[in-house]
């Protein structure tokens, strides 16, 4: 059974940085992805890596601000965000893809098929 724990989020300034942190047990070799959920909005891609660590993927609305990593021997994946923005402001997910050795991991939810329970991140103006 995967289980994936999230922590790291809470409350910061506009311009500010957090580190979230995702620590995965059950499998290792599969791709890790990010993503959030605003009030009422559709869940959202983040930003994703490979089980390798050595491919990342990121959307366009935090391209050059956040930084996906993982650490295998720890089975942890984190997710660095700077320069934060108040619309950054969501629940934030860790998921787990579905398929193992994926050189480049999707993009999209539905190929994710274990997720943390969220961790809320709220940036203020």
């Amino acid at each position: 059974q995967v289980q994936l724990v999230e922590s790291g989020g809470g409350l910061v300034q506009a311009g500010g940085s957090l580190r979230l942190s995702c620590a995965a047990s059950g499998r290792s070799h599969y791709g890790m992805g990010w993503f959030r959920q605003a009030p009422a909005k559709e869940r959202e891609f983040v930003a994703s890596i490979a089980w390798h660590g050595g491919s990342t993927h990121y959307a366009d609305s935090v391209k050059g601000r956040f930084t996906i990593s993982r650490d295998n021997a720890k089975n942890s994946v984190y997710l660095q965000m700077n320069s934060l923005k108040p619309e950054d402001t969501a629940v934030y997910y860790c998921a787990q893809d579905g398929s193992p050795y994926r050189v480049v991991v999707p993009t999209t939810a539905a190929s994710f098929n274990y997720w943390g329970q969220g961790t809320q991140v709220t940036v203020s103006s």
